[in-house]
């Protein structure tokens, strides 16, 4: 009686301890696991697609501007080279499968003669769009052409910016359904709010739609042209909220 009744006692001290111990086990696993999913990583920036491979023009064409039969646009030293045109030297994409909304374009861009723009990006925004100038009017003028029939001489847009000849410049435009914003050497110059605006582009420029780099009575070069889309992230914070 007395061996049985010490056997049942063992047996159900084995059963709260095994039971504790399964429930101690339990909360270090969740407790890991929560430790884990706070110290997670954010996700990884989508992979950029290369748009210019720095050796062949694959993948673009010279833009069919008047007299571009005429100039010489060529690769040399991982730069497409955009020579004095007719008043106008550029190329566009030949790809059809680049993103339209939501999406960060970066490339650099020089002028290497004249004193008007020698990089102006034409670029979606949705069905629509637009084209960030650098240095146009003369030179200096940067902004985008044209939100509600005005000009990047004309609206909210302008930014005076002084450029070197023979010098490189990074330019970075993040485009989403609700704003575009612009950078010069990672120093943000434009954030504007494009809901219920009517985009455009100048009618010089349209055959650089869909995507594409122009110079105006200038010559220049353009290289290290990269496309990516944004992360869900990314899209939130580009939101413009207008004061």
């Amino acid at each position: 009686m007395t061996t049985s009744l010490a056997s049942s006692r063992n047996g159900r001290l084995t059963l709260r301890l095994s039971i504790l111990g399964g429930l101690a086990v339990c909360v270090l696993l969740g407790a890991f696991a929560g430790a884990r999913a706070v110290g997670e990583e954010p996700a990884e920036k989508p992979k950029a697609i290369v748009l210019f491979d720095g050796k062949t023009l694959d993948g673009w064409k010279k833009t069919d501007f008047y007299g571009a039969k005429d100039v010489d646009v060529r690769v040399a030293d991982g730069a497409i080279v955009l020579p004095l045109g007719k008043s106008m030297t550029g190329v566009t994409t030949t790809r059809t499968d680049l993103p339209k909304t939501n999406y960060e374009l970066t490339y650099e861009a020089m002028r290497t003669e004249g004193v008007d723009f020698f990089g102006a990006a034409t670029f979606p925004v949705g069905g629509s769009f637009l084209s960030f100038v650098n240095g146009g009017w003369g030179g200096h003028v940067t902004g985008l052409s044209s939100l509600d029939g005005a000009d990047a001489s004309e609206n909210e847009t302008t930014y005076s910016h002084a450029y070197n000849n023979k010098t490189w410049y990074r330019f970075r435009i993040r485009v989403t359904d609700q704003a575009v914003r612009c950078a010069i050497d990672d120093k943000e110059i434009i954030a504007v709010d494009v809901t219920n605006r009517h985009l455009s582009t100048r009618v010089q420029v349209r055959a650089s739609q869909p995507l594409g780099f122009a110079t105006w009575e200038t010559a220049g070069a353009v290289r290290n042209i990269q496309i990516r889309p944004l992360t869900a992230a990314e899209v939130a914070a580009a939101k413009v909220v207008e004061p």
